[in-house]
């Protein structure tokens, strides 16, 4: 980020937050996230200028997610911004985190919460600093639960609790998959137990899957649910061995899920590129979310170099309604969002969230510098650049609370209150 004095490089701008969070924390009072609004960015790093690098490899999941990427390289929107793109496919977010870090792609499809995690020492050893300069999308994750449970589980966790309580007892705990330990997937997770009164941590088992592998281990019957972006949830669906339990939307609407990340080295030396790789990539956010271009977009990406998959399962979850499989139907949904609703903006209170949640439950034991891991890791000046050089108009930063399903209230201002406060938290209560 840059003071307001002048361009200053991101890491001074992190420092700059830092010891604003410290002053605030020393005063006792809230958070104060519009230290982390961009303000202007104009000349220095940020001016208009060709790519430094023509060749960028993005890495992807086999996730319907991953469409923007894909579409801006097959529909030759890098290309048009200056960029000679590749796309490299991996089977789990671990390989294609190292392939980030060790520069074999550029920038990579990531869960939200890894380079959150990275920050805080969460994402594995010998780890470099990622930045966020763009949110990929909202909603389109979901919780699927074996099809024994099917007309006797529905939305509601509180239903599950007798029989995790009574499998805990028999020293068979159920057992979850996620993706990975602070990815969005285990936070959706995690929340969904708890609020029924499942301690993810005491009265199940949460074991990390790769998502093409998510309904091969179900119907080997490893798991009892799992929770995981599409196409897999609806896989689960028609292959006969799950339902949906609940929609990812229905949990927090409009959540934050999948971003674009870089090392936070390579988007210091190269920020034309950065922005040019963000221009590309807008336009083909915007090609996604036309209703009309939904049929194509499943077509592009069911083939073997990307999802691999029948283009009539991905529509499946593509559009504004879900079958959830047990005689549930949800219409009207929000849906699976790559560009609406100011989708892309790098937010720092959803940084501050996940925080907030690997506060919650012991992933962190002491307070994070939540302020200035917000102000390092998402970077809304790239993106405030590129869009202005687009002349695309867009919401800027959003600071309101966020009330999710449970009814409790996330005031970004006071994250450490809100990681306290839960009845299922790892936090020691005094």
């Amino acid at each position: 980020m840059m003071d307001t004095a002048g361009s200053q490089p991101a890491t001074n701008g992190a420092e700059l937050v830092s010891r604003r969070f410290a002053t605030s924390a020393a005063a006792g009072v809230g958070l104060d996230l519009t230290q982390l609004l961009p303000d202007g960015w104009v000349g220095g790093v940020y001016a208009g200028g060709e790519p430094e690098v023509r060749e960028l490899a993005f890495g992807i999941l086999p996730l319907t997610d991953s469409a923007p990427l894909v579409v801006a390289h097959e529909r030759g929107l890098f290309k048009k911004h200056g960029i000679t793109s590749s796309i490299t496919k991996f089977a789990s977010w671990t390989a294609s985190r190292d392939a980030l870090v060790q520069g074999a792609t550029q920038a990579s499809q990531m869960l939200f919460g890894m380079p959150i995690g990275a920050a805080v020492g969460k994402l594995g050893t010998e780890q470099k600093p990622l930045v966020v300069p763009w949110i990929l999308n909202r909603n389109g994750q979901a919780i699927t639960l074996s099809a024994k449970y099917r007309g006797k589980l529905g939305a509601d966790a509180r239903s599950l609790r007798p029989i995790a309580q009574e499998s805990r007892d028999r020293g068979r705990p159920l057992v979850f998959g996620q993706t990975l330990a602070p990815g969005t997937h285990a936070m959706w997770l995690r929340y969904w137990l708890a609020s029924g009164g499942i301690h993810p941590d005491k009265d199940v088992a949460l074991i990390t899957v790769p998502p093409p592998q998510m309904v091969g281990n179900m119907s080997a019957q490893r798991m009892d649910g799992f929770c995981v972006g599409e196409p897999w949830n609806a896989r689960a669906i028609a292959d006969g061995l799950g339902y949906t339990a609940i929609l990812s939307e229905e949990i927090w609407p409009d959540h934050p899920e999948k971003v674009i990340a870089f090392t936070e080295e390579f988007a210091e030396a190269h920020p034309n590129a950065v922005k040019a790789a963000l221009k590309a990539v807008h336009e083909a956010s915007v090609w996604c979310d036309i209703p009309g271009n939904r049929p194509a977009l499943a077509e592009l990406l069911s083939a073997p170099a990307y999802l691999n998959y029948p283009a009539s399962l991905l529509g499946a979850r593509l559009g504004n309604t879900a079958d959830f499989g047990d005689g549930r139907v949800a219409t009207n949904l929000r849906g699976l969002t790559f560009q609406a609703r100011n989708a892309n903006y790098p937010q720092a209170k959803y940084a501050v969230w996940w925080l907030s949640q690997f506060r919650r439950w012991n992933m962190l034991p002491l307070a994070p510098d939540y302020l200035g891991v917000a102000g390092r890791v998402m970077r809304p000046d790239f993106y405030e650049a590129a869009m202005q050089e687009l002349g695309v108009v867009h919401g800027g930063a959003d600071l309101a609370p966020e009330t999710l399903f449970d009814g409790k209230t996330f005031d970004p201002s006071e994250p450490e209150e809100y990681a306290a406060s839960f009845d299922l938290t790892a936090i020691r209560k005094s």
